[in-house]
């Protein structure tokens, strides 16, 4: 396995199961919009996941669910992320339907890169949002992770 895909997707998945955490803990404090782009970053990762291994998605990118799943929902997708490591080359070529219709194709190394990047600029919006709110967001910079170890 890639030694800097395999350790993005970890750290996509550990801030991801700390703001699932964080949601059920705040409960009803969490504002919609933080709800939605947290519910957003799950439906991405489950899409682009989906598209690789060539199967339909369940989720549409802007579907909604209970933040009691938040946590199951990121597991699944870290588990299938892992799976696609496992399974397919960096450099292979996946054609793929975007949600307008249009066909792209793009490397799997592109694809995981661009999930885990798409994560970190939402979970960035999320932070912003509970700070305007008066909550205080986990700090989910990479090298949080890397400190910690």
């Amino acid at each position: 396995m890639p030694s800097i895909l395999t350790d993005l997707l970890e750290y996509n998945h550990i801030f991801n199961q700390k703001l699932s955490a964080q949601f059920l803990r705040d409960g009803d404090k969490s504002t919609e919009a933080s709800l939605k782009w947290f519910n957003h970053i799950l439906n991405a990762h489950h899409i682009w996941i989906h598209r690789i291994l060539g199967k339909t998605p369940e989720f549409n990118p802007w579907s909604v669910h209970d933040p009691a799943y938040f946590s199951d929902l990121d597991d699944e997708n870290y588990a299938l992320s892992l799976l696609v490591l496992e399974e397919h080359g960096l450099d292979e070529i996946i054609t793929y339907t975007n949600s307008l219709g249009k066909t792209y194709s793009n490397r799997v190394q592109d694809i995981l890169l661009h999930v885990v990047n798409h994560s970190t600029y939402h979970r960035g919006q999320i932070a912003h949002n509970m700070r305007e709110n008066g909550l205080e967001p986990i700090p989910s910079d990479y090298i949080m992770l890397r400190r910690q170890e």
